[in-house]
């Protein structure tokens, strides 16, 4: 009776075992016989009922059938394989006409790779990276910064005026952030950062420059405060500078913010104990910031009653400064690498 079962087996196998056959189909064949509940694996189940002087040659039946459906499987898999990567190759043929990918080469600028760290963090949060124009409006500038004409805010920052005091190159980012907010109409809120070359008529040396980079930053919401601004500056140092770094408040005054803060950390070359880099207070003032002023929200078009937002601005060189140990800020605009400081490639992690 077993004989008979494996021969009726054995019969519809070879029924199955065709040419044509698609990758699928072999695959369930494979199930069909070889599966948990596959014809040949079920006859292991019916050596109990064969009597004990026909179980070897039972046995031997049943492991003849399986090699035989694996060598017919294993065979017919490596042709299907084949022609599919054939008809792959055939279906899939690259133009080398196509124009090539353009490699970057040489390395980037540490000041770039800074200002890039600090964009890739503000876009992780749900910030946007806006761009504005370097060659600005006296009304953006200033005026609708809550500095009016006549203000002494005006001749702090040294101004380079091209026309008359009406257009001018400049002196920070918060021109883009004016922008945005008119562009927002009064009515969305805005997360946004906005790096980019600020002008200002200083004498360059170790600490200065004519011509810098800087880094603003801009939240307007519902029910934002100082908090929302501590916490944001938090992940930024402990981001650029490790987890081991502290932040702190220190009351300030600007004319577009109120409350007004410096944001000091703590100094990044004693890690707090103090040194000459922090004149042996063991922290380092690093940014500007406040809650928005009334009148800028106004102006821009959002009602103080119902917005309120915070700003932020710091300068990147500075921040570069710091973290790879440079001591002078024209190294950043040097091209002649003989006279460029070399960092340890440990102060990145």
């Amino acid at each position: 009776m077993e004989n008979k079962k494996i021969q009726e087996i054995k019969d519809l196998l070879q029924k199955d075992l065709v040419d044509q056959i698609s990758l699928k189909e072999l695959n369930d064949l494979k199930v069909k016989y070889l599966g948990k509940k596959g014809l040949i694996t079920e006859l292991n189940s019916e050596i109990k009922n064969v009597p004990n002087e026909e179980k070897r040659e039972f046995g031997q039946k049943v492991n003849e059938l399986r090699d035989c459906f694996n060598e017919y499987y294993d065979s017919k898999k490596e042709q299907l394989d084949l022609e599919e990567l054939n008809h792959r190759l055939e279906s899939e043929a690259v133009d080398i006409g196509l124009p090539s990918t353009v490699i970057s080469t040489g390395a980037p600028n540490i000041l770039e790779k800074v200002i890039e760290e600090v964009e890739e963090l503000f876009l992780s949060m749900g910030y946007d990276v806006v761009d504005g124009p370097e060659i600005e409006e006296d009304k953006y500038n200033f005026e609708m910064l809550n500095i009016p004409k006549g203000h002494p805010a005006r001749d702090a920052q040294d101004t380079f005026y091209i026309e008359g005091e009406e257009i001018l190159f400049r002196s920070q980012t918060s021109p883009v952030q004016v922008r945005t907010m008119l562009k927002g109409e009064g009515k969305v809120p805005i997360r946004m950062i906005c790096p980019g070359k600020t002008y200002r008529r200083d004498d360059d040396d170790a600490s200065h420059s004519h011509q810098f980079m800087q880094i603003e930053g801009l939240l307007v919401d519902k029910n934002i405060s100082l908090s929302d601004l501590k916490g944001t500056m938090d992940v930024l140092f402990k981001r650029l500078f490790g987890k081991d770094v502290e932040t702190r408040f220190r009351p300030s005054y600007y004319q577009f913010t109120e409350p007004s803060v410096e944001v000091d950390i703590t100094c990044v070359s004693c890690h707090g104990k103090g040194c000459p880099v922090c004149k042996h207070t063991g922290w380092v003032t690093v940014v500007g910031a406040g809650v928005v002023h009334p009148n800028v929200l106004r102006m821009s078009g959002y009602n103080p009653k119902e917005w309120t937002g915070f700003a932020f601005g710091f300068g990147a060189e500075r921040l570069a400064m710091m973290k790879y140990d440079i001591h002078d800020i024209r190294t950043f605009y040097n091209a002649d690498l003989r006279e460029t400081p070399v960092f340890d490639r440990e102060d990145e992690e």
